[in-house]
């Protein structure tokens, strides 16, 4: 189905009327007019950049019915409110709800009065499902979190696996996919399996740069855990856990010490879950502990922190948990600690999955970067942003940029390992290597013949461990590129190349262990955001806090999030602007035509009792 002509004017008029936006954000409008253009894309995008309004502008442009599938029912329930709060028809059917609401949601799917439907996998690929939707006129199909269809993705999951089938089955509908976290490696596997590789791809990297970055060496990890809360009391927070048992006790600890904290893991009654998650989404400056059972589907713009008391699993799954703090743009905080034993759990995790070896080697060498990350003696950002493939100038917001370390030259080691690589042809990974460098006699070095090589005990001079993290720290730095599809081998890059012909020297971190701030002690260095608030007069303050308790009334009257109601930014300018009749109010940020005639009587009254009050007196 084409779009209707004029769809500039159509989408800045939905864009406007329906969300409240005056403009798009960047790279938004790129995406939605890929779309309308009636071809496919693969959206790669930071967490709280928009995603959703990509495929829901076009939507609604088009007409017709969208299908949009979303893994998880909180996930949907959240965004199918969002949606009808801003007028918008649409429907979601899911195992959460009771026969008798899903068969009147699909009446008016049928109806053609729908105009999105939320599905999850498993039951959009149903054969019952599929031949339904074949008889109705589909104009548009997004897939959410489009990462879990990648086999080379730690996030993979099965019931994504039939999407591919998409593109059969719906021919000439445009299929939007979309996802915060994809390396190229698996992006190229994602556009081969839903688009047979003819689709545009829209990469707008992966920076967060109003989320400060911090990695501590773990030595007593509640005391730092509590340290770290302190600082940030009152706040929406995630502490992740690795163990159901460290959750609990996480939780536990917090709450003697003062802190509205909740648990949350798969191992729990599940109403006890939901009401915890739903707390979390509702109460101000709650702390959620958890275990990664929570995750995929959280959407709360206000989340000021995210803390790891463990070492995550891979960098995709570190910035898909950090990615969660700070969606609305405001500064915001990611604390991981690291220690030796994390490495070792993690090690025996990756051989207990029930996995061929293929995975089993990929997901050694994803720790092994995320290791990298952790000892890096450069911008964090940097190695972060490295390893998906995006390079960027030191950010000024990670511990390093604030208070730097003290570094060791290691130029002439780092040269040693940029040779061994060259020298055994680029393909052999970090063990093998420091097996070279160290002299050994093992079998894959003779057979090889790298016993007989210049390079060949070129490191005796170096333990094992340390030439383990000098390797670390050169992938960490762009110096070396891992593969982690193929079999870890390790590639000197063109960085590196000017590295060993002396371009630049190479400077490396010896001791990971860093300092830990004492509470209220200010970091110093650049900051990336300043919290809007902090501009506030006293008056304007005062107004935001009754505006803030409308939204929380009204939001527990609909069971909603707060922020579904209005995000922070639009109470904001609520308060500095003080609008006094509609037409003021519907110039604030997030008030479309539908929330304007919903919530403009009680917003402007809150505002003019305030003001009134405020008011001299003779």
């Amino acid at each position: 189905m084409a779009p209707p002509e004029h769809v500039d004017t159509a989408k800045q008029k939905i864009l406007k009327d329906v969300f409240g936006f005056d403009d798009f954000r960047p790279g938004q409008e790129q995406v939605v007019d890929t779309l309308l253009a009636g071809e496919s894309v693969l959206a790669v995008m930071p967490t709280g950049s928009g995603k959703s309004l990509c495929f829901q502008v076009p939507a609604l442009v088009y007409g017709g019915l969208t299908i949009v599938v979303s893994p998880l029912v909180a996930l949907m329930h959240d965004q199918v409110a969002a949606l009808r709060l801003a007028g918008v028809a649409v429907e979601t059917i899911n195992s959460s709800r009771d026969r008798a609401e899903n068969v009147a949601a699909w009446q008016r799917v049928t109806s053609g009065e729908t105009r999105l439907l939320y599905l999850a996998p498993e039951r959009l690929m149903t054969d019952r499902m599929l031949a339904a939707l074949g008889k109705l006129d589909i104009s548009l199909i997004a897939i959410d979190e489009a990462h879990c269809i990648s086999q080379w993705g730690p996030a993979f999951r099965q019931d994504y696996q039939g999407l591919a089938r998409l593109r059969d089955l719906f021919p000439g509908v445009p299929v939007a996919a979309l996802t915060a976290t994809a390396d190229a490696v698996t992006r190229d596997d994602i556009s081969a399996q839903l688009f047979a590789g003819n689709a545009k791809t829209v990469v707008l990297g992966f920076d967060r740069p109003n989320i400060k970055l911090t990695v501590e060496m773990k030595n007593s990890w509640k005391n730092q855990l509590l340290n770290f809360i302190e600082q940030h009391r009152g706040k929406s927070g995630i502490v992740y856990c690795l163990s159901r048992k460290k959750t609990e006790a996480a939780a536990e600890f917090l709450t003697e010490n003062g802190v509205e904290a909740l648990p949350y893991h798969a191992g729990m009654d599940k109403d006890a879950r939901n009401a915890n998650q739903t707390a979390f989404m509702n109460e101000p400056g709650t702390v959620v502990v958890a275990t990664i059972a929570f995750g995929m589907g959280i959407d709360k713009p206000d989340v000021r922190f995210v803390f790891h008391v463990d070492l995550p699993g891979s960098p995709e799954a570190y910035y898909q948990e950090i990615g969660r703090a700070g969606r609305d743009g405001l500064a915001a905080e990611a604390h991981m600690l690291y220690g030796l034993d994390d490495i070792r759990m993690r090690r025996v995790f990756i051989e207990q999955e029930e996995a061929g070896e293929d995975r089993k080697r990929r997901e050694h060498q994803r720790l092994d970067a995320l290791i990298g990350y952790c000892e890096s003696a450069a911008c964090r950002r940097q190695a972060l942003l490295a390893y998906f493939g995006e390079e960027i100038e030191p950010c000024g917001n990670c511990d390093i940029c604030i208070d730097p370390i003290d570094m060791t030259d290691g130029t002439a080691e780092a040269q040693k390992i940029l040779a061994t690589v060259s020298a055994t042809g680029q393909r052999y990974g970090a063990v093998h290597l420091i097996d070279v460098l160290r002299g050994s006699q093992s079998e894959k070095v003779t057979k090889a013949g790298h016993d007989r090589l210049p390079v060949f005990g070129s490191g005796m001079e170096h333990k094992k461990e340390d030439w383990r993290s000098l390797i670390r720290q050169l992938v960490a730095a762009g110096y070396l590129l891992l593969d982690v599809k193929g079999y870890g081998g390790l590639e000197v890059t063109e960085k590196g190349h000017a590295l060993v012909h002396g371009d630049g020297i190479f400077q490396y971190r010896q001791d990971t262990v860093r300092r830990t701030p004492p509470p209220g002690d200010k970091a110093r260095g650049k900051s990336r955001s300043k919290t809007p608030t902090e501009n506030l007069s006293t008056t304007e303050a005062l107004f935001l806090s009754q505006l803030k308790e409308l939204r929380q009334r009204l939001a527990k009257e609909r069971s909603v999030p707060a922020y579904v109601i209005f995000p922070d930014r639009s109470l904001i300018e609520m308060a500095q602007r003080q609008p006094k009749n509609t037409a003021e109010f519907a110039e604030i940020h997030g008030v479309g035509e539908s929330k304007l005639r919903k919530f403009s009587v009680p917003f402007l009254e809150v505002i003019a009792n305030a003001s009134s009050a405020q008011a001299p007196t003779d």
